[in-house]
């Protein structure tokens, strides 16, 4: 077979999205499966907000379905502009604001505005994506391994040793896989280190930009609170691009509207790359979530109502995890704080079902959904070690009343073994 070039000839696919086609065969042969892998939502379970739904028909139906501005929708800008201010005190004018398709153009597109060949790359595990796009761009990964007594947060501790050279920091807050966040502390830390390294950098020498992922910022829990860079260090929106959109916080991940904020000079460079790719947002969308964005009274009532949903699934299976391992249960989960995500350890590898003995975290991963039909993505596919006992639980498709279900299941699949 003729040989490709050698990105396509190297890059691996999404472990999420092969797990998940290897679930759909299972339920299109009748097999039941408590399927938490997907971080996405059921549309039937969580529907997009209403009005939303009514201002994107509204756009349709007055023909807006031309070709956006290749930057975004000046009204939307403007929109989100407010929005952030208003949720996260964070000031941003047009100029520095870009719309795109959903996160991952904008992922992409800050990646190669920033990363060229050989430039190092810190980011932590488990963390969604970017060894794949470190890859894609040539860069030469740092990675440190996230611990679970740190909620699988990178620490400024951790950071430090790694800064000389770098040319880009992943941060993610709330982090997808794990459901957890950056205190305030320990974000300002890290801040604090940026901001030293770059005043340490000579004039000639490139600085150290910081990408934060805060597509769950709305989706905070109890008394956990979301924190950007900027708002604790203003010195940080030289260095920072900030990338959310409407994705997680509406539901409307099929909706296709993501923003990135940061310096106008990086924000034009994406745009610039953005426009090769036609990586924008359809014009219909953005004039519906421009004008959603300003409806606050909607805005609040749908949050309202969508998080505490979230909320109570993720608290009972938290509890339900917990009151396994009151049980002797070699099983243990990470109190949810926000996301749609909660951390759960399956630490299962050296038991026998029957004469068969779970030798690897794989087998540990197939005996549960065989055994108790529960498909949970384990952390591997995020880049951690591939025997790490940890697993990441996706709410965003579960319904309430088969909770108490999948965890008698889970207890019965428990205990057959030896």
């Amino acid at each position: 077979m003729t040989r490709l070039s050698h990105l396509a000839e190297t890059l691996t696919g999404s472990e999420i999205v092969k797990l998940g086609n290897e679930i759909k065969v299972r339920v299109g042969q009748g097999e039941k499966i408590y399927n938490y892998t997907i971080g996405d939502f059921d549309p039937h379970i969580f529907p997009i907000p209403n009005e939303l739904k009514g201002d994107i028909i509204s756009a349709y139906e007055h023909h807006f379905t031309s070709y956006p501005p290749a930057e975004g929708l000046l009204e939307l800008r403007h929109a989100v502009s407010s929005f952030v201010a208003d949720k996260f005190g964070l000031t941003y004018n047009a100029t520095e604001l870009l719309i795109a398709a959903g996160g991952r153009p904008l992922i992409y597109a800050l990646f190669r505005t920033i990363v060229g060949p050989g430039d190092k790359v810190i980011y932590a595990v488990p963390s969604w994506n970017n060894n794949h796009y470190v890859h894609i761009n040539g860069g030469t990964h740092c990675v440190i391994q996230a611990l679970p007594e740190n909620n699988f947060m990178p620490t400024a501790a951790e950071i430090a040793p790694h800064l000389t050279g770098a040319a880009l920091l992943c941060l993610c807050s709330p982090q997808n896989p794990t459901g957890t966040t950056h205190s305030k502390s320990s974000l300002e830390e890290i801040c604090d280190l940026v901001i030293a390294e770059n005043n340490r950098r000579s004039a000639d020498e490139r600085k150290l930009y910081v990408m934060f992922d805060q597509m769950y910022s709305t989706l905070t829990y109890g008394d956990t609170e979301h924190h950007n860079p900027v708002s604790l260090r203003p010195e940080m929106k030289e260095y920072t691009v900030s990338i959310d959109g409407i994705s997680k916080a509406f539901a409307a991940t099929g909706v296709r509207v993501g923003w990135g904020m940061g310096p106008a000079h990086v924000i034009g460079k994406m745009k610039s790359l953005l426009v090769h790719m036609g990586g924008w947002s359809p014009m219909a969308e953005q004039k519906a979530t421009a004008a959603f964005l300003l409806n606050k009274d909607a805005v609040n009532a749908f949050q309202a109502h969508f998080k505490a949903e979230l909320e109570e699934r993720l608290v009972l299976i938290y509890k339900g995890i917990m009151a396994l391992k009151q049980k002797g249960y070699p099983v243990e989960a990470i109190v949810p704080q926000a996301s749609i995500y909660l951390t759960i350890k399956i630490d299962l590898r050296g038991k026998k079902n029957g004469d068969h003995i779970l030798e690897n975290q794989s087998d540990v991963s197939d005996y549960i959904l065989k055994n108790a039909h529960l498909a949970v993505v384990p952390f591997y596919a995020f880049g951690a070690d591939r025997q790490s006992p940890w697993y990441r639980m996706s709410v965003g498709t579960c319904k309430k009343e088969e909770i108490p279900i999948m965890l008698q299941m889970l207890e019965e699949a428990l205990a057959g073994l030896s």
